[in-house]
């Protein structure tokens, strides 16, 4: 259906699709805050809810299982036709989080709700800012999860990403489905990038029972106890190296003021 087919906004209600960022509430855009505060309804994961259950007092929250998106996308959907709707997301809505499936479904369903997406602070920005900087310039991002995507599909991106040399960021890196993706996927960057190539693995980013690690290449090839659903890896590039300090390590990937500016 075209746009222009379309039918009218229903402006009695709204939907509001918030990405809460890492978890805490301190890591929430005062637009998100703004958009749970004005919902009747929440709905969410209860993982998400619970992270942000200081700010559900008076509201009509609604809990969902993860692998419920569709149906949390069609329930936000018909709730905003009469009623103001926050459905929360895991960081940002657009970065394989919420939005996505909301808008396709509205699209599928000829609805023309007033649907507003509030960004935020995804997986790859949150641990890349207690890494220190290993995403200056241009980096690739690529999920390890094949719930939705075959994984011959992900291995080809993997290839190619890491045969580019800029960082890679893997989300969803390890579960106990699949316990031998991760390991597959640090192989494969171990034929394009050198052993020594800078590894930081972040678990539970701003998060109770945080935990940020650098190490190397080669090290996190055969060491994945560390990694699992909660932690988002970024395998540096050609030109990220570690900076070791008093007050731990963290890894720079120099954007290129270096080459062109002294300092």
């Amino acid at each position: 259906m075209e746009m222009s087919q379309l039918p009218s906004p229903d402006k009695k209600g709204r939907l509001y699709i918030v990405g809460i960022g890492p978890g805490s509430v301190e890591q929430l855009t005062g637009a998100a805050l703004k958009a749970i505060r004005a919902s009747e309804y929440v709905i969410g994961s209860g993982t998400y809810l619970d992270m942000i259950a200081s700010l559900l007092d008076g509201k009509r929250v609604i809990r969902s299982g993860m692998g419920r998106e569709v149906e949390r996308a069609h329930e936000s959907l018909e709730l905003s036709r009469e009623s103001t709707v926050a459905v929360v997301s895991g960081g940002d809505p657009g970065i394989y989080g919420m939005a996505g499936i909301v808008l396709e479904v509205a699209e599928k369903m000829g609805i023309a709700a007033n649907i507003e997406v509030i960004p935020g602070v995804t997986a790859a920005s949150a641990s890349a800012a207690l890494l220190g900087s290993p995403l200056s310039g241009d980096y690739v991002s690529i999920s390890l999860s094949d719930l939705l995507t075959p994984w011959d599909i992900i291995r080809k991106r993997l290839c190619l990403a890491f045969s580019m040399g800029v960082p890679v960021v893997l989300y969803n890196p390890r579960s106990r489905g699949r316990p031998g993706r991760f390991r597959e996927a640090m192989e494969l960057a171990l034929k394009a990038r050198p052993p020594g190539t800078p590894v930081g693995i972040v678990r539970n980013a701003y998060r109770e029972g945080e935990q940020v690690i650098v190490t190397t290449l080669e090290k996190a090839a055969v060491s994945h106890d560390d990694v699992d659903m909660h932690t988002t890896v970024i395998v540096g590039g050609e030109e990220s190296r570690i900076w070791r300090t008093g007050n731990g390590e963290r890894i720079i990937t120099p954007r290129g003021y270096h080459r062109k500016y002294e300092y």
